[in-house]
């Protein structure tokens, strides 16, 4: 059943792998003026979602995963610079207006934030915040969206939803907050999902729980999704494609199969590594990755972010910066000396 009843078959599978490109973002730079200059946070990173696709981003903290999607909403600082082309469905997000971005906020495109204390009114009851989504982009009267609000707090597994609707934010856990701005955010059925660590205040089996929620929204609507999570966990079980990112540049895009089977860029190889096995036994020590995420900077810096780190650096990995470069249909790298196709790194979606 679809979350909110309207008319109409779900998605096709092969209408959607047929659809162009719903959101295509190209050249994206994001940076922040200060009185000593200009930090770059995100450099240059481009990729593409199709219709009913779920894509993640990955990353260590700082890489840029987070400011590529407030970048999108267009919920930048007003120190902030923006440059490249975001299209969706066919405008360029950059050149609209706030009216015109208000337009698409909360119906076309909706985002799940990563702290829904500081997204949620706290001088608003929780029902009336997520009615007022329903009056204001589909119209519905106050008594319809008001059953719609509940119907969807049943959905994320909201107990005794009717009693926590007359709540306000500051009454209920962060894993229920977590849960209301994750209803919130799925009433409109919006076209495009952004989440930005959506399950990280939640347990494991309502994680399951709203995960599988989003894989129904996707196959129902045909709603494009990108998920910003440090789970790779999550990003295996939910994602079509995954974009490796590290110092606001773009290491390595691949289909979710091939990331995890074969990890070409150093970097992925060392995320996936560093990941805990439940086949591995008390004496064996989780691997790291050497060294510390680079902090952005004034300066900008030749050569690929991640070369200081790296263990498979040559002299040019310090000088010049690799161009991304295709090693299968559906995965590109930007190394020097990539990881082979064959790779011995254990499966993730087996651990």
């Amino acid at each position: 059943m679809p979350l909110i009843q309207t008319s109409g078959d779900p998605v096709s599978d092969e209408r959607l792998k047929a659809a162009p490109a719903l959101l295509r973002v190209t050249e994206l730079a994001v940076g922040f003026r200060l009185p000593q200059g200009v930090v770059r946070a995100v450099d240059r990173v481009s990729f593409d979602l199709k219709p009913g696709e779920i894509m993640g981003i990955v990353g260590e903290s700082g890489s840029g995963k987070s400011q590529v999607l407030l970048a999108i909403m267009g919920l930048m600082a007003r120190n902030a610079e923006v440059t490249g082309r975001i299209d969706f469905a066919g405008q360029d997000l950059l050149s609209l207006s706030r009216a015109g971005l208000d337009r698409l906020r909360g119906a076309d495109v909706a985002m799940i934030f990563q702290d829904p204390m500081t997204s949620l009114n706290p001088y608003h009851r929780i029902g009336r915040q997520l009615a007022e989504v329903l009056i204001k982009h589909k119209g519905m009267s106050k008594d319809n969206a008001h059953r719609a609000a509940l119907a969807m707090l049943d959905r994320v597994r909201i107990p005794d939803a009717k009693r926590r609707m007359r709540l306000y934010p500051h009454e209920l856990s962060g894993g229920m907050r977590q849960r209301v701005m994750i209803a919130m955010a799925l009433l409109c059925e919006p076209r495009l999902l952004l989440a930005d660590e959506p399950t990280t205040a939640l347990d494991v089996t309502v994680q399951a729980q709203i995960l599988h929620l989003m894989q129904e929204l996707v196959r129902e609507s045909g709603t494009s999704v990108v998920i910003v999570t440090h789970d790779l966990g999550v990003v295996a079980e939910t994602c079509d494609r995954v974009l490796v990112l590290y110092g606001g540049r773009v290491m390595e895009r691949a289909g979710v199969d091939r990331l995890f089977e074969a990890p070409a860029h150093p970097y992925t190889h060392g995320l996936l590594a560093a990941m805990p096995r439940l086949s591995a036994t008390r004496l064996q020590s989780l691997m790291v990755i050497p060294g510390a995420p680079r902090a952005a900077g004034l300066k900008l810096i030749p050569g690929c972010p991640f070369a200081p780190r790296c263990e498979r650096r040559i002299e040019r990995c310090v000088e010049a910066m690799p161009a991304i470069e295709a090693l299968a249909a559906d995965q590109q790298v930007a190394c020097y000396r990539p990881y082979a196709a064959q790779s011995n790194q254990p499966k993730v979606r087996t651990i």
